[in-house]
């Protein structure tokens, strides 16, 4: 029997903010319980909206006809957020045994930005029972998305924003207890929800912060980008000072200097996004505000990138790494969602430009590659907005049909209202 290699949503509002849960529905083995996402709105209003959705009948992975017309994930729950969430998370998968003050089994944990640093708990505390409502997106019962706890600048609980906005955040994966955010008010803050106080705060860059993220397997060690043009990592053990791994403005002023004079050089180029190799954490992504490129840098050799992906004809909007194999997904304006092999076997390829292979020990003279060959492509019918990658989902069996369902790894992207799910 043939397998379904792509699932779809139909929101009723544009979406942004994205995830793919990390763990299990508490209780449930059967495969519709990995396949659930957190999704939230994008309107320029106070009347965001966050939703959990859930596969609506497990025979959508082996029959894509099933649902023809209609989505293939149906509402589990939904709730107000206010101002649109800047970045949306599940809890990592350490917090299934992680000691929690208060956190019932039945409940899991997600977490947003945007005004504050909100946590929410979603339970689940019966079963699933399809609505028969007409008119309405369905929904089931047996589910709750409620606040947790909201935290602002103020370093305390609290229900209302009174700090500056954030743009993003980075749950530890060894710690879930400690989150850490970016602000546009240059500053960086690193938060212990268990207790709802804050651990540290400090000022990160010149201007505003635009994102942070742990080092993998760290629980002192974090980096952070900004419009100020830099990557720095901090070290909670030592905050004296801060450690510039790449500066976008000083690399392209060095790069057009023979083309440019002093007065037109760009002062300072905005770094959006990081994100870290999870498969080999020297290297990490980032990107230029309005670039159509993507740079690899490696910290073992910082200063300039050792790889630039240069396969998108619009801005670069995400980028996001796979749990296995260093595969590294970007999506942008062109419509266009690419993912890289970036393992050290595919860059030792001749058919990639550049030197011929990517250093495993760091020299100061290699040469940077450049990548223009991505090794899979999808083209969507409108811009994507943002992406998000499911964990390594185990060979699972549906009962109904009597089908096994090949492991692997799943990418769900927002394209406006809809949110194409896709095998890779």
């Amino acid at each position: 029997m043939s397998q379904s290699t792509s699932l779809q949503y139909e929101a009723p509002w544009p979406v942004y903010a994205m995830d793919w849960c990390k763990t299990w529905a508490p209780g449930q083995i059967r495969a519709r319980a990995a396949f659930r996402l957190a999704l939230s709105s994008y309107t320029e209003d106070y009347r965001n909206r966050l939703a959990i959705i859930g596969l609506q009948d497990e025979r959508s992975l082996v029959d894509d006809e099933l649902h023809e017309g209609y989505s293939d994930f149906v509402l589990l729950a939904e709730t107000m957020h206010g101002y649109p969430a800047t970045k949306l998370q599940w809890q990592p998968l350490s917090s299934a045994t992680f000691a929690w003050a208060v956190k019932p089994a039945t409940t899991e944990l997600l977490a947003t930005t945007g005004d504050a640093l909100r946590i929410w708990d979603f339970t689940y505390d019966g079963e699933q029972k399809p609505s028969s409502f007409v008119g309405r997106h369905p929904t089931t019962a047996g589910y709750h998305l409620g606040q947790r706890v909201a935290l602002s600048g103020s370093k305390v609980p609290t229900t209302a924003s009174s700090g500056a906005p954030l743009t993003s955040f980075s749950w530890n994966t060894i710690l879930p207890s400690h989150i850490v955010t970016s602000s546009i008010d240059t500053t960086c803050t690193v938060w212990d929800i268990n207790t709802s106080t804050a651990i540290t705060q400090l000022i990160a860059h010149d201007r505003e912060v635009y994102d942070v993220a742990w080092l993998p397997g760290s629980t002192e060690v974090f980096t952070s980008v900004g419009a100020d043009g830099s990557l720095r990592l901090f070290d909670l053990r030592s905050l004296e000072h801060s450690t510039i791994l790449y500066e976008a403005s000083t690399v392209r002023a060095k790069e057009s200097a023979k083309a440019t004079s002093p007065q037109t050089r760009p002062v300072s180029t905005p770094l959006l996004r990081i994100a870290f190799n999870p498969s080999d954490s020297h290297y990490i992504a980032t990107f230029h505000a309005d670039s159509t490129e993507v740079q690899i840098l490696d910290m073992r050799s910082p200063g300039a990138p050792v790889v630039e992906l240069k396969g998108h004809r619009a801005q670069v909007n995400a980028i996001g790494w796979g749990k296995q194999d260093s595969m590294l997904a970007t999506a942008g304006d062109d419509s266009q969602i690419l993912v890289w092999d970036l393992s050290q076997q595919s860059l030792a390829s001749p058919r990639h430009h550049g030197s011929s292979r990517l250093p495993s020990s760091p020299r100061p003279d290699s040469k940077r590659r450049i990548l223009t060959d991505p090794v899979l492509a999808y083209t969507a019918p409108t811009e994507v907005n943002n992406f998000a990658w499911s964990p390594p989902l185990p060979q699972m069996g549906v009962p109904s049909s009597g089908a096994v369902i090949a492991g692997g790894e799943w990418l769900a992207m927002a394209l406006g209202k809809t949110v194409k799910v896709l095998r890779v």
